[in-house]
């Protein structure tokens, strides 16, 4: 019977995103609807499947490994200075800085989530003041991160204020666990340890740091050296964690948190997601779902009433989210982004398992909670897709500021793919303004083209700058700025290109475009290979660079894709090299490809394949 409860579980989890795809079931997250079959399957209802031994040990690594790939979606590069303290305006037109903001959200999150739980104390529904706070303060990052995505707004100010107060969401209330079962668990003296714990995280950063670079060199289908590293820190952060007196889930979590800081490269991140989420975390959400005794739950009054009660405190919790958003987005996008956030289902469960394991509740509480967060989970999804609205800004992809305006800026400005790209153009110079202000809409006058006021007026809030004054000195010092200024890509044209700084833009991470050079490369095509000469400059046909992120495209060979026969694959840069395609190339994640076709066809094909 316990193998074939396990050889259940996995057919399960096989099962259920089949039939999810199938019926196009796009609103429910995954996980949540693992947590409904095992609760079919489980003592709720059918009692297929039993819990035994097999299935404890995968579900408790599910967890951990749960955790360790939470850790490794947060986004180190939001927390940079760069770029959160700098301001960018939402689509509402107000001044925005996405941690700000999402600090304050969360600081009333956490304030009404002390008061809920002493409301539910006093009613005499729940009371353990603590743990309660803990679960209220709760955010599931992974499905917040899946549900920007979907609408391509990670990138925009709204989208990324959701995303960090998301992460706070996870990040304090873990720590908070951690510290509320230190002191339940009768080891408050040892709490000063978790300092090691942490510090043993910065050990293997700093250790691992160099080596990592090495490992992704050598390693190979046989060896896995990536993999291989990626569980040694799990193993080394859990054990260190209970030593300490922590719970091992913290230490998986900053596993993952280092892991992120190795840089690793999206081949990795996709193993390692493909290990968890293809076999362990299923078994996990499984598991809980047949964990859970709703026929004790409804026979029970008194837990029954408190199920009602948990959603809407669940909801109350997140409302301060929604009212700092309204003062600096639309309202309708603020209520979808708050309403978001409410969403609370990765860091409740393991909460709730070690609440268990310190006997602070009850087997029926823990149902009612779990229940109340799947239901959660369920409609806070289906109202931000229905509610949240994409204004016009957030439907272009990338943002392109370029400093100049004159005759080589204007071309590109009217060349570029409007679907793509939104560009704005700065000057300085008012009598070239008054010509064109009426042919450009997005078009800004600077009192003068200093790296202060270009950042002043908002110039480096943007996806790509590009600096193509006359000056060559000025176009150098506002690529330096806004490199600085933490910019993504940065773009300087050089007249009179001089090798030193050359050079030295190159190795602050920016791209020269040396006129000179450029023109004597292109008639050099027209002279010896006219027929790339044309593919450049035909409007009609021409080259064009993705880099491929949708996964249902990668780990597929070209011959494979449904729209091969409607383009041309020129070339695929992955990592540093450069391959010819075949047929029979895989695509990888993250590999640019260089393409041709008609200008229609590679527009529809360029949105499908930069997805994520």
């Amino acid at each position: 019977m316990n193998g074939l409860s396990l050889l259940l579980t996995t057919f399960l989890a096989l099962v259920i995103p089949i039939v999810m795809a199938r019926f196009k079931v796009t609103t429910v997250p995954t996980a949540v609807a693992e947590i409904i079959v095992g609760i079919i399957m489980g003592q709720s209802a059918l009692n297929l499947v039993t819990i035994n031994s097999q299935l404890t040990f995968l579900s408790n690594l599910g967890v951990i490994i749960l955790m360790f790939l939470s850790g490794m979606e947060i986004d180190f590069d939001l927390l940079k200075p760069s770029r959160t303290n700098r301001s960018r305006k939402s689509e509402a037109g107000k001044e925005v800085k996405p941690l700000l903001v999402a600090g304050l959200a969360f600081v009333g999150v956490a304030v009404f989530a002390v008061g809920l739980a002493l409301i539910m104390k006093a009613m005499g529904l729940f009371s353990d003041v603590a743990l309660a706070t803990i679960i209220f303060m709760t955010v599931a990052l992974g499905v917040v991160i899946a549900t920007l995505k979907e609408k391509e707004i990670l990138s925009r100010p709204i989208g990324q204020t959701v995303l960090l107060t998301a992460v706070l969401g996870e990040v304090i209330p873990l720590l908070l666990l951690t510290i509320y079962s230190s002191i339940n668990g009768g080891d408050a003296k040892k709490l000063w340890l978790i300092v090691l714990l942490f510090a043993a995280a910065i050990f293997l950063l700093r250790r691992f740091k160099q080596p990592y670079n090495w490992f992704s060199q050598v390693t190979k289908a046989t060896t896995q050296l990536d993999i291989r590293l990626a569980f040694f820190l799990i193993f080394a952060l859990v054990t260190v964690a209970e030593q300490v007196g922590a719970e091992n889930i913290l230490g998986a979590f900053l596993a993952g948190m280092v892991m992120k800081l190795l840089e690793p490269s999206q081949a990795t991140k996709d193993k390692l997601t493909s290990i968890g989420y293809g076999f362990f975390i299923p078994i996990f959400f499984i598991k809980t779902g047949v964990n859970l005794n709703l026929k004790l739950l409804f026979a029970n009054p008194q837990a029954l009433a408190l199920l009602p009660v948990l959603v809407i405190c669940f909801f109350l919790a997140k409302a301060p989210v929604t009212l700092v958003y309204m003062r600096y987005f639309n309202k309708r996008n603020a209520f979808a982004g708050g309403f978001l956030t409410a969403t609370t289902i990765t860091i409740v469960l393991p909460t709730l398992q070690v609440a268990r394991k310190l006997k602070a509740i009850t087997s029926t509480q823990s149902s009612a909670f779990i229940l109340a967060a799947v239901i959660v989970c369920i409609v806070c999804p289906i109202v931000f897709n229905s509610t949240f609205k994409l204004t016009p800004a957030d439907k272009i992809k990338e943002k392109v500021t370029i400093l100049g305006l004159n005759t080589l800026t204007t071309t590109v400005f009217q060349d570029l793919h409007d679907s793509w790209y939104s560009v704005e153009m700065l000057t300085c110079k008012e009598e070239n303004y008054n010509t064109y202000k009426s042919k450009i809409k997005q078009l800004q006058l600077l009192p003068d083209a200093s790296p202060a006021t270009i950042e002043k007026e908002d110039g480096f809030d943007t996806d790509i700058f590009v600096a193509a004054y006359h000056d060559d000195e000025i176009n150098y010092k506002a690529a330096l700025a806004a490199k600085r200024a933490g910019v993504k890509r940065v773009i300087a044209r050089q007249r009179q290109a001089q090798a030193d700084v050359v050079d030295q833009l190159r190795d602050e991470g920016i791209e020269v475009f040396a006129f000179n050079n450029v023109r004597g490369a292109m008639l050099r095509a027209l002279i010896e290979s006219p027929a790339v000469y044309r593919i450049i400059t035909d409007t009609n046909n021409a080259l064009y660079d993705v880099v491929v992120k949708n996964p249902l495209y990668t780990g597929r060979m070209l011959m494979d894709w449904d729209f091969i026969d409607e383009i041309t694959v020129s070339r695929i840069r992955r990592g540093n090299k450069w391959i010819s395609p075949h047929g029979s190339t895989v695509i990888e994640p993250g590999d640019e490809l260089v393409f041709s076709g008609p200008w229609r066809d590679a527009d529809r094909i360029h949105q499908i394949l930069s997805q994520k």
